[in-house]
């Protein structure tokens, strides 16, 4: 891919941002259907998931996501795994939890976990297309 020509590398990567763009965007709006179809708002509890999860990576990991990938003995490292694990099943239990109590139908669960699964996907591919050798933002 070093051998294209400037302008179309940039239009590539301009591609790839716009598609982060679109899932988080698609991922937003699962979130708000599936409260605003069911005219229930209590799925928007995993918001407060959704703000937690990347908190603990950008306290203890900071820019540095390749440590996330291996084996370390640092014990921040190991924090902040186990922190962002901790906030990701949250994202999923709360809806699951608030099936179980009756809160919510599987409707709205359907579009949260749904909601869950867009936002996955954007982040990985944020993390793969930051992983790259020839990508800079800035």
């Amino acid at each position: 891919m070093a051998d294209l020509p400037g302008h179309v590398l940039a239009c590539l990567h301009t591609g790839k941002l716009a598609f982060l763009a679109i899932l988080v965007s698609g991922g937003i709006v699962l979130q708000i259907l599936a409260c605003a179809l069911f005219k229930n708002w209590w799925p928007m509890l995993t918001v407060i998931m959704y703000v937690l999860l990347p908190m603990p990576l950008l306290f203890f990991a900071a820019s540095d996501t390749s440590s996330l990938f291996t084996e370390s003995g640092n014990s921040w490292v190991d924090a902040t795994k186990f922190l962002t694990g901790a906030s990701a099943v949250g994202s999923i239990a709360i809806p699951v939890i608030l099936k179980h109590a009756g809160v919510i139908c599987w409707g709205a669960l359907a579009l949260e976990l749904s909601s869950f699964i867009v936002f996955v996907v954007a982040i990985m591919c944020y993390l793969q297309m930051n992983s790259e050798d020839d990508y800079h933002m800035f």
